[in-house]
């Protein structure tokens, strides 16, 4: 058999995804591509390839056998995972022989988790991507008895980390303007600035629904505007005043008014907040969002600088001496 990746069991959100499809928006078709964007790229970095399709898996992940030898990287938000009974770190690569049963569990953080393959996955390409857009029907989640092959890797690169910031906790997400902000009452756009928001059970990858602390949102006019062009990022206000926040797989026009817009560098934090997380959102200005999108840029363009070895090389340790190799072994005089 040639390389590939065989699903024996799947958990009900494992897709194949990669950075989406673009110029398909005035045809109802939405970007989609990976909820976090960003673990793609970190997943490519630590295999020293491309960024390319890989396995994105919301929740659970599942149990995988490699039919060859395969360098994978195991991204985004922490599960438990394990290759023939050995436990493996996460934000880091690793070497797997063929035959080898990987075993992925649940998040322990964040809610969604990635598997880059050395190579890539050579599946099909469909309208320009290999991602399924379940929204939209174009691809499925997989099943087991599913094999994916995989492409000619090249790349030798294995066994490294990858240092990246918790985003798996919720946080502070900047929101720019959209054309209804100024709609809303001055008290409204004031307390949506102060309250703590709590991300609600109800999310997918539409979108995510946040609670808020007290009182919902809305137009003192009503809530009904013409339907027009919405992307990923608009906090659309419903009729129960909850926001609700789009990410990749949203539809593409909508007539719920938007109180705001993240900005997509802050995207990957909305993605990944687990239920229950806290997350406020903070106005900024144009120029501040996009000096934020050249700094999340040159992070993703960086991402090699931050890479080290999962077993640190002596040879590389200035202070070895200082290390206790030994338990007991303090002195080298005999006790009298």
């Amino acid at each position: 058999m040639s390389r590939a990746l065989v699903v024996h069991q799947a958990g009900p959100g494992v897709s194949v995804q990669d950075l989406g499809r673009t110029g398909y928006l005035s045809e109802g078709l939405s970007r989609g591509g990976a909820a976090d964007v960003l673990a793609l790229h970190e997943g490519a970095a630590l295999l020293r390839q491309t960024v390319g399709a890989a396995l994105e898996m919301a929740g659970f992940g599942g149990r995988f056998e490699l039919t060859a030898p395969t360098r994978i990287a195991l991204t985004g938000a922490p599960m438990k995972a394990m290759a023939d009974g050995r436990a493996l770190a996460w934000q880091a690569s690793h070497l797997l022989d063929a035959g080898s049963v990987l075993e992925i569990g649940g998040v322990t953080a964040g809610s969604y988790g990635y598997l880059t393959l050395g190579g890539g996955l050579a599946t099909p390409p469909r309208l320009g991507g290999q991602g399924a857009h379940l929204a939209a029907g174009l691809g499925r989640v997989l099943q087991a008895g599913d094999t994916l092959p995989l492409g000619h890797d090249a790349g030798t690169a294995t066994g490294d980390l990858l240092d990246v910031a918790d985003r798996w906790a919720g946080g502070t997400l900047r929101v720019l303007p959209s054309l209804q902000t100024d709609l809303f009452p001055a008290d409204q756009r004031a307390r949506f600035e102060t309250a703590t928001f709590t991300r609600d059970t109800r999310a997918n990858r539409m979108g995510v629904r946040l609670r808020p602390p007290g009182a919902g949102f809305g137009l003192a006019a009503g809530q009904s505007i013409l339907s027009e062009v919405i992307v990923p990022g608009d906090i659309q206000i419903p009729g129960d005043g909850a926001p609700y926040v789009l990410l990749a797989e949203s539809q593409t026009t909508g007539g719920y008014p938007r109180i705001g817009t993240v900005i997509p560098a802050d995207l990957p934090r909305i993605a990944q907040a687990p239920a229950g997380a806290a997350l406020r959102f903070a106005f900024v200005t144009r120029d501040t969002g996009l000096a934020a999108e050249r700094a999340f840029r040159a992070h993703v363009a960086g991402l090699a600088r931050h890479i080290r070895p999962l077993v640190r090389d002596p040879a590389q340790i200035p202070d070895l001496l200082g290390y206790t190799l030994i338990s007991g072994a303090v002195t080298g005089k005999e006790e009298t």
